[in-house]
């Protein structure tokens, strides 16, 4: 029988946990056989200590150990590609994503989850969409995937029951920000659900969660090692949140960008990196392409219609309605005009998705509904010129008094200055 205060302690004294004991404490956990306390306890102790890789990837079999797996290759006989993001303000990619692989010919299967912060997450994107399905069965996503290309859900609440756990309870005892317990717990997931290959965007910057290039380096390193241990092919891009991606913030206006960028018609940002995503995700397929033959077929995918037939194949097979027209808007759009002329040097990510928050395009507590109406449109962005008085956002608001209040927080986000920033790439880097 496993000792928990034996592992705290342990741990806090620098010592080595080993596979069988974290596999039976997670199994414990799981069964609500440990107390919160004393994961929380173990959970600082690895804060400040930290675990080798090893012990990392033993945590990470530990948690998916506690739940169902899907074996997605053995039921479609292809190799299955997904993708993951650790997070921003406007990040809806995988929403354009999918379809463009998919139309390439490559099964896109990816379980999602909801958003608590400044927008919903990439389900909550969705259900902005009129009849949308998020919960399918195991035998639904994987007959959905075989029909349609691809297939984005929710995660089963079977599958790594200890990580849902443990990460509620990290996110309330200060314990969210180590590498080794956020790798372990994305990578528990995409193994667990299925992929064979997966490329993850690590985003960097003022919206990100993790705030330099070293610090994403770092996480990225560790899910690039438990990928290998579980024989999957995986592929990190670290790209900028030191602004919204994009231009759309919220969930309606992020579905209505993710539409024109799979047509091609995509802010120039955000389709770079969708293209930079897309690229890599088909050299990582049975396709046999390198990524530059990828990125040709999925401009050529773009191009000729057939990612945008993709989405709205994919949006039916889950019941939804794909039209543009579907999508709520918010009765109040208000323009911010900008206080002088020049150059934007810096728009604040973590400013404007708080402006977005206050609005109701995100939930302060999980129990927050979304309003899918409402965010923000980015019409300048670092870099641009802008005359005085020139529009440079618009506010999608439930009423006038929300667009006043946010409009003295959206000022604020942008910074300009007399001579034009640095240019600053969406990829920063690429690790595989």
């Amino acid at each position: 029988m496993i000792r928990p205060a034996e592992l705290i302690e342990r741990k806090r004294d620098g010592g080595i946990l080993t596979a069988p004991e974290l596999n039976e404490l997670m199994l414990a956990y799981a069964r609500d056989e440990v107390p919160d306390y004393q994961l929380a306890a173990l959970c600082m102790a690895i804060f400040f200590r930290g675990l080798t890789s090893t012990e990392t990837h033993a945590l990470c079999e530990a948690m998916i150990a506690t739940g169902d797996t899907v074996d997605l290759h053995s039921a479609l006989g292809r190799r299955v590609v997904d993708k993951h993001s650790t997070g921003g303000v406007g990040d809806k990619t995988s929403i354009a994503v999918g379809p463009i692989v998919a139309a390439c010919g490559v099964p896109f299967a990816k379980m999602s989850g909801r958003g608590l912060g400044h927008t919903g997450g990439t389900l909550d994107k969705l259900e902005a969409i009129p009849g949308f399905r998020v919960e399918l069965t195991t035998e639904e996503f994987v007959e959905q995937v075989k029909a349609a290309g691809m297939a984005i859900i929710g995660a089963s609440a079977d599958l790594v029951p200890a990580d849902k756990k443990l990460y509620a309870l990290r996110d309330v005892t200060a314990t969210v920000d180590n590498y080794s317990l956020i790798a372990a717990s994305i990578m528990s997931k995409k193994i667990a659900g299925g992929a064979d290959a997966i490329v993850i965007d690590a985003k960097v910057g003022d919206g990100a969660f993790m705030k330099s290039i070293e610090d994403a380096r770092a996480l990225a390193e560790a899910m690039l090692d438990l990928g290998g241990r579980a024989q999957r092919q995986v592929v990190c891009l670290l790209t900028d949140m030191d602004q919204p991606l994009g231009r759309a913030v919220g969930n309606a206006l992020e579905i209505r960008e993710a539409i024109a960028t799979v047509k091609g018609e995509g802010p120039a940002d955000f389709l770079e990196l969708v293209l930079a995503a897309c690229s890599r995700l088909l050299a990582v397929s049975d396709l046999g392409v390198d990524e530059e033959e990828g990125r040709i077929r999925a401009m050529q995918a773009i191009a000729d219609g057939s990612a945008f037939d993709a989405y709205e194949r994919w949006i039916r097979a889950q019941g939804g309605d794909p039209s543009e027209d579907a999508l709520a808007t918010a009765p109040v759009v208000r323009e911010l005009p900008s206080r002088r002329e020049g150059y934007i040097s810096t728009l604040g990510a973590v400013a404007v998705g708080q402006a977005a928050l206050h609005l109701g395009a995100g939930r302060r507590t999980k129990d927050d509904e979304i309003d899918h109406a409402v965010g923000i449109m980015c019409l300048r962005k670092r870099g641009d010129r802008v005359a005085a008085g020139e529009p440079l956002a618009e506010i999608h608001a439930p009423g006038e008094e929300a667009a006043d209040a946010v409009a003295r927080k959206l000022a604020d986000a942008y910074t300009i200055a007399d001579e034009p920033p640095a240019e600053r790439p969406v990829v920063l880097d690429v690790l595989a």
